[in-house]
């Protein structure tokens, strides 16, 4: 009974049904989202009432109909009304390379287990670094996550700035990082995973833009000092997440270099601009970096999860997880770049480095340029539409395609005026016509749009502030 409900699982015929079932299904998905056709970018559902839905389904629903259930479900990124978290519509290609991914199910952190995949992750790794502009001593390799990788990009920097050996020997002192105010949370969180603490995190101040406040680093860092902190290295956003804002990453490597300490550029969501020729100028500075995050599931049109991390010198991605001292290295081991295992926190990861392989094989590194340069450009315009509205505001004039304003009515007091603005971005995701976030600057509640899809246009930023003004109207 048993090998007969196994061979049920593995039919081959059963999966030729079922998946040109499904890509007919995501066919017809792409052409009504791509094309407007759907009235919705998302479906919103409490989720008590969600929840309750898929207990009930496991039991009574129809299997024939689980595919399509969980798309009808959900958040539909491919929509161009889809203006909310940064997460790229997956170009198409994409999901037929994570088919083969998931199916093949080499895990790459050993050579044998992914001979193709570890192969085209070092192309990969080589293209990337030879695009920041690091030279021929460069390296890295592909991880489930910028999280992930800021955290493996510090204990980097640890290994190879501390003076104590930390990795055998436990901390000997309170270490530091310094940091943006505006800088990712999960900065905050590698620091205290790392056992940093509070006193470990040396927050700096940003400007009245938003970006990192480089006239304050010298003063924070001895502060620091006299503290009994040693410090071993500044993280630069690229951009911040919450504004899309870039700190000025040529002054903050000149910082770290003067005071010996790791350069580290969280570029999860920007750092993919060193492909456009109109905005890499936001990474000036980015190739006297120690380390980079560049994450391919933002501004690159993969799937979630798949991030570059990226070392000017690749000798520091091969000792972070070394057992023995630095020194002891040898050669043969520093060309060990076939096994990731020894350099990565996971010992299996999919293959996504075939994601990156397939765009630039069909496509080339213009496909990178043409997505980066155009979503930029539609933030813009976006920021151009707000600031001709009378009763609208933005936070700051965007950087990148993350676009922070409000709707602002004079008569209202400060309390008043963020919950109007808390309640107009409820109201939005209960309709689900346009799909936007929020965030807070410095107390204030503002809106937030991320424009992520190349099809969204003027003319659907104009329905969504129409949408805005007709809800504040009623």
């Amino acid at each position: 009974m048993h090998k007969k409900l196994l061979q049920q699982v593995y039919s081959s015929s059963d999966f030729n049904t079922n998946g040109h079932a499904l890509i007919d299904q995501l066919t017809a998905h792409l052409e009504d989202k791509l094309n407007g056709k759907s009235p919705n970018a998302i479906h919103w559902n409490d989720p008590e009432d969600e929840l309750q839905f898929w207990k009930d389904f496991l039991y009574h629903g129809n299997s024939k109909n689980l595919f399509q259930e969980i798309n009808k479900r959900t958040t539909h990124i491919h929509h161009p009304n889809y203006l909310g978290h940064q997460v790229s519509p997956p170009a198409p290609i994409t999901a037929l390379t994570g088919l083969l991914s998931s199916l093949l199910n080499n895990g790459t952190a050993v050579y044998e287990m992914g001979m193709s995949s570890n192969a085209i992750e070092r192309i990969i790794i080589e293209a990337i670094c030879n695009k920041i502009g690091f030279n021929n001593n460069a390296g890295g390799f592909l991880t489930s996550g910028g999280t992930l990788a800021n955290l493996t990009a510090l204990l980097s920097a640890r290994k190879a700035i501390t003076k104590k050996d930390i990795w055998n020997d436990g901390n000997q002192n309170q270490l530091g990082i310094m940091v943006s105010d505006e800088a990712h949370y999960c900065v905050d969180r590698a620091a205290r995973i790392m056992g940093l603490g509070d006193q470990g995190i040396i927050k700096v101040p940003v400007t009245k833009d938003f970006a990192m406040d480089i006239h304050v680093l010298e003063a924070k860092y001895q502060e620091a000092q006299e503290s009994g902190i040693e410090v071993f290295a500044i993280i630069g956003s690229a951009p911040s997440t919450a504004t899309g804002i870039f700190d000025n990453l040529e002054c903050i490597s000149e910082f770290a270099q003067e005071h010996n300490i790791w350069f580290h550029v969280d570029g999860a969501h920007g750092g993919a601009g060193i492909y456009s020729e109109k905005y890499k100028h936001t990474l000036k500075g980015i190739a006297q970096a120690d380390s980079v995050v560049i994450d391919g599931h933002k501004m690159m049109m993969m799937p979630a999860l798949t991030t570059a991390l990226l070392f000017k010198d690749e000798k520091n991605a091969k000792a972070t997880f070394s057992q023995k001292a630095d020194y002891l290295l040898t050669d043969s081991e520093h060309e060990d770049w076939y096994n990731s295992g020894k350099r990565t926190f996971e010992c299996t990861k999919n293959m996504m480095a075939i994601h990156w392989f397939t765009l630039l094989k069909l496509y080339g590194e213009e496909v990178f340029d043409a997505n980066v340069t155009l979503l930029y450009d539609l933030g813009s315009l976006f920021a151009d539409l707000i600031e001709a509205e009378p009763n609208f505001e933005l936070a700051l004039r965007p950087m990148s395609n993350i676009v922070c304003f409000r709707y602002v009515n004079p008569n209202f007091n400060f309390e008043e005026q963020n919950n109007l603005n808390i309640k107009i971005r409820h109201n939005l995701l209960e309709d689900g016509e346009f799909y936007i976030v929020q965030t807070k600057l410095k107390n204030v509640h503002f809106l937030r749009v991320t424009v992520m899809n190349p099809f969204s246009t003027e003319e659907h930023f104009k329905a969504l502030i129409h949408k805005i003004k007709a809800y504040v109207m009623r």
